[in-house]
């Protein structure tokens, strides 16, 4: 049984309806407004006494011709940028609960002995203080030592909810702190860094903050690894004065627009997501420009340095130095996030470029990255080395398959819907 013409013709009615209300002739002239209304706010921005987020310099919108970024020369020739695929984490039903993730670096130009090198960590979890499992002590080497593999354990108790995002996120965080760290020695000094997503693991810091007896990975010794290996990292980069940054693909914010809405209730404000206003302010078309002359442009903010964020209803430092369980060489400030929002009319997407702040707070480097960024999007739409990280790194779904299917002794837990769409089925 499927839809019928009659169902399609009442759906589409329906989708009209809905559709007719956000008619651009009827909300350009506010939307303008309210976008200008805001930027001027994103000067400084503040709530109970924090500044939430703050202006590098004055708040512009800059857009640059695709073109012309073609022509130019490439501002770090050399590119690193690392990435880990993942297992995904899995359920069985005894009880334990499984991630491994496999982290790897690219280079541009290629360097097959970086390309071969990796890291691979297996985190586990099981309620019952009664199971043993065979953790590693130690890393252990493989491949001729072009690998390192270790085992890890979540303490039993320390998860009564959220277990398969915590487990995943500590799988992930630590392979690729942990590779990151291994092979910065191997790394050129002139050569600019990419980390997939934030530079920092929020969601541990989250927790690390946040008073929880259902998530308390506060005392979990690899939780504070991965805190202290994310400011060794910055500790690395900021020393030698090498760019870095995190590359965030689908910025899911909403710290902007919550903050605006905690400031001022009676502000209307139609964007929830952080992501949605950018693209508005960022975009050509509402100056008038069309479609096809606005895709050859990249639009882009100032930076932003946000030395706070919310975590439920706590404003806390967005610097990792988090309740005492790491220690860095530089002022906690100079850990605190800082970004820039790039737009790509002709993908229709936004990206978050984030970067410590005690790197970005130098004039030149901060424009030596925005340009860096830049000329990557304008030649391949995602940074190539990015993408050649993800490709080394990533685990394909028929060899997730056979890894888990290694499990002789514990069996999958499943559901309906995993015998309704499997693996298969994935997006």
């Amino acid at each position: 049984m499927t839809l019928e013409p009659v169902h399609i013709k009442e759906i589409h009615e329906m989708v009209d309806r809905i559709d007719v209300c956000f008619k651009k002739d009827d909300n350009d002239a506010d939307d303008t407004e309210r976008i200008s209304n805001i930027l001027d706010r994103l000067r400084k921005l503040e709530y109970d006494g924090k500044v939430v987020l703050r202006s590098i310099g004055p708040v512009t919108r800059g857009k640059a011709s695709i073109e012309r970024m073609l022509r130019s020369e490439d501002p770090f020739p050399l590119t690193y940028s690392c990435d880990s695929g993942s297992t995904t984490a899995k359920t069985f039903d005894n009880g334990l609960y499984v991630d491994l993730c496999h982290c790897a670096i690219a280079s541009t130009p290629s360097d097959l002995d970086i390309h071969d090198k990796r890291t691979i960590v297996a985190a586990a979890y099981t309620s019952s203080d009664k199971v043993y499992l065979n953790t590693s002590s130690d890393w252990e080497a493989f491949d001729n030592g072009s690998g390192r593999k270790k085992i890890i354990r979540i303490q039993p108790g320390l998860l009564k909810k959220k277990v398969t995002d915590i487990l995943h996120d500590v799988a992930l965080y630590l392979s690729e702190s942990e590779h990151i760290l291994w092979m910065l020695d191997r790394l050129g000094d002139e050569g600019f860094f990419i980390m997939d997503g934030p530079i920092y693991p929020k969601r541990v810091m989250y927790w690390m903050v946040v008073d929880s007896g259902d998530v308390n990975i506060r005392i979990d010794p690899n939780s504070k690894r991965i805190i202290q290996n994310y400011i060794d990292i910055m500790d690395h980069h900021m020393e030698k004065e090498k760019p870095l940054v995190g590359f965030v693909k689908n910025p899911e914010d909403m710290q902007i627009m919550l903050a605006l809405k905690k400031q001022d209730s009676g502000l209307d404000i139609p964007w929830l997501v952080d992501a949605q206003f950018f693209k508005n302010a960022l975009s050509l078309e509402r100056t008038g420009m069309g479609r096809k002359e606005a895709d050859r442009y990249i639009t882009y903010t100032n930076w932003f340095a946000q030395p706070n964020q919310f975590y439920e209803k706590m404003l806390k430092s967005t610097s990792p130095l988090v309740a005492d369980l790491a220690t860095g060489k530089f002022d906690a400030e100079d850990y605190a996030l800082s970004f820039f929002v790039a737009f790509v009319p002709k993908l229709n997407t936004i990206f978050k470029i984030e970067s410590p702040y005690g790197l970005v707070k130098n004039d030149d480097m901060r424009n030596m990255i925005t340009r860096k960024v830049l000329y990557d999007l304008a030649m391949n739409g995602i940074p190539k080395t990015l993408s050649k990280a993800d490709t080394i790194a990533k685990i394909p779904v028929s060899e997730r398959r056979h890894i888990i299917d290694r499990f002789r002794n514990s069996r999958i837990d499943t559901n309906y819907n995993d015998t309704r769409w499997d693996e298969r089925d994935e997006r």
